[in-house]
């Protein structure tokens, strides 16, 4: 990737990242109370909807930047000595590398958020100050491995059916795609793959917010996964997967509407 092309990507992605976190915050904190084990009206209900919010835009930005700048790295690369029929595969395997690098940074500004979410009396910094007093600088990472395994799912559903969309609809129309059709290929995809990794979100959200020392903190995924099967049922497992899609879907619209916006005019 050229020293352009990766400046692009770097603006282009923090500038995405920052524009659906804030613009949609509201039903991430709907979707966080949906999940969490203390149940929605327990966990804040409708009350301090922007809850945790510095967090996520300290976060944002960084985030973003980062996943785009390894996907798009990643993709030039193994596309290179790729053949054309293998696209979705290095959309696929560029897209998880991007969410692996991404979540070190997405991690610690989401255990932060999500708890200052479910407990809209706090803040942020007191959250933060508490994670670190209580579990040390390993609890900012609580939910990492939940977090890859969700995220990597996702980005194989969603990235290469954003993609395949792209080409399709380029190729009938004979040229390259405006930014807003862009966009739109991107919500349909990100619908469709937020719907598809609820359970994983449900059991990344229960990790964060269990008590330490508690088996859910251990972050065994198949054991939450069950626990929330014995006691909610199927409901459980795509609990808060209404608010999910929304938000993935009009945020799939924005952020990668945004990215390309960006990249096109800085290219």
């Amino acid at each position: 990737m050229e020293r352009r092309e990766f400046t692009a990507s770097l603006v282009a992605g923090g500038c995405a990242g920052m524009c659906v976190d804030l613009t949609l915050y509201p039903l991430d904190t709907i979707k966080t109370r949906l999940q969490s084990q203390q149940g929605f009206s327990r966990a804040g209900g409708f009350r301090g909807i922007y809850a945790g919010v510095p967090s996520a835009a300290v976060g944002s930005f960084p985030n973003a930047a980062a996943f785009f700048v390894t996907y798009e790295s990643a993709k030039s690369l193994l596309g290179a000595s790729s053949p054309p029929y293998a696209a979705p595969v290095t959309h696929m395997v560029a897209a998880s590398l991007g969410e692996i690098v991404a979540c070190l940074i997405r991690v610690p500004t989401e255990v932060v958020k999500q708890r200052t979410q479910a407990s809209p009396s706090s803040s942020s910094y007191r959250e933060l100050v508490r994670t670190l007093r209580e579990e040390g600088f390993c609890g900012l990472y609580r939910g990492y491995r939940s977090t890859v395994l969700r995220e990597i799912p996702f980005s194989l559903v969603q990235f290469p059916l954003w993609e395949y969309l792209k080409s399709l609809w380029s190729l009938r129309q004979g040229h390259v795609l405006y930014s807003w059709q862009s966009a739109v290929c991107g919500a349909f995809a990100g619908g469709v793959a937020a719907f598809v990794t609820t359970p994983l979100d449900v059991a990344k959200t229960r990790i964060m917010l269990a008590k330490t020392g508690t088996r859910t903190a251990s972050g065994n995924i198949p054991l939450v996964l069950c626990e929330v099967w014995k006691t909610r049922g199927l409901t459980g497992l795509f609990a808060g997967s209404v608010p999910r899609m929304a938000f993935i879907s009009i945020g799939g619209f924005i952020f990668l509407g945004t990215y390309e916006k960006v990249r096109s005019m800085m290219l």
